[in-house]
């Protein structure tokens, strides 16, 4: 069976998505006082039997009771591309209080690094069920984090700037060593989605300096041609033959002459009307 909502400081409230209440029952029920580590050791090994979409986490080697977790930003959000890369840090009285939670990584939706107020956070131990894994609060925190309901802990961001974060986020978590040891084969993801960009970086520029010297080359014999070499004309930066440059130049001059001719021929019969209506003025005047 399933239900649940969450609810946000200070007085909203959310559903992120029918929660698993009878998820941990058999532990607590054969156990009624479960350790921390004994509950978070079976919730290690359900996540890695039954991975949550788009997440991927890990407890501390030296401390259970710290895990970090990654959220790969889903395909049709804004965070998109992105790995966002937070801490879920649990007491000793879990399952029966809730962790903190935090993001680290930079992402438009989160500040960095300040606690979260859900209610699957300590924010709001009075709404924590002990039912909860660590799968149904990751689950959560995913689910908010794709919407823009506001709380304690949040920031506003266009989808331009969550998208940048998103970018952003590669470089920013490889100098992460604690991101670096405890997801190796995220990193591994990382090394290769910077390698391609670095190769397309280095492909741009060489192909700006390919067109860079194309075009001086092509001014050059652009100038041979109006001395009386061959005229190959221009070529532009894609390749293409453009005009020769002094053909251009003297349509340019020929357009200038005639546009200064337009004008003083509208000014000058602007004035000449201008002067029939003050003498038809001037004149009715006279009638009177």
């Amino acid at each position: 069976m399933f239900g649940g909502v969450f609810w946000l400081c200070p007085t909203l409230c959310v559903t992120v998505g029918e929660l698993p209440l009878a998820e941990g029952r058999e532990s607590v029920m054969t156990n009624q006082k479960p350790t921390a580590t004994s509950r978070l050791k079976q919730d290690y090994m359900r996540l890695k039997r039954d991975p949550v979409p788009y997440i991927t986490a890990e407890p501390l080697p030296s401390n259970i009771l710290e895990w970090h977790y990654v959220i790969h930003g889903p395909e049709d959000s804004p965070y998109h591309g992105g790995y966002y890369h937070g801490t879920l840090l649990f007491t000793k009285e879990f399952p029966f209080k809730p962790p903190s939670i935090y993001m680290i990584t930079p992402n438009g939706r989160f500040k960095t690094n300040k606690r979260l107020c859900l209610s699957i956070s300590d924010f709001h131990p009075d709404t924590w069920n002990p039912a909860w894994s660590v799968a149904t609060i990751l689950t959560g925190l995913l689910s908010f984090m794709l919407e823009t309901t506001p709380t304690l802990g949040s920031c506003e961001s266009t989808t331009y700037e969550k998208r940048r974060y998103a970018r952003q986020s590669l470089d920013f978590n490889m100098k992460n060593e604690v991101f670096q040891e405890l997801f190796p084969e995220v990193c591994e993801e990382i090394k290769e989605r910077l390698a391609k960009i670095e190769e397309h970086r280095k492909a741009n520029a060489a192909a700006t300096n390919n067109n860079t010297t194309a075009t001086a080359g092509a001014t050059a014999n652009g100038t041979a041609a109006a001395a009386g070499a061959s005229p190959d004309g221009l070529l532009d930066v894609d390749g293409a033959d453009g005009p020769n440059p002094v053909t251009g130049a003297g349509a340019d001059e020929s357009n200038n002459i005639w546009h200064s001719l337009y004008t003083n021929l509208i000014v000058l019969i602007g004035f000449v009307i201008f002067a029939l209506i003050v003498h038809y003025v001037i004149k009715s005047m006279n009638i009177e």
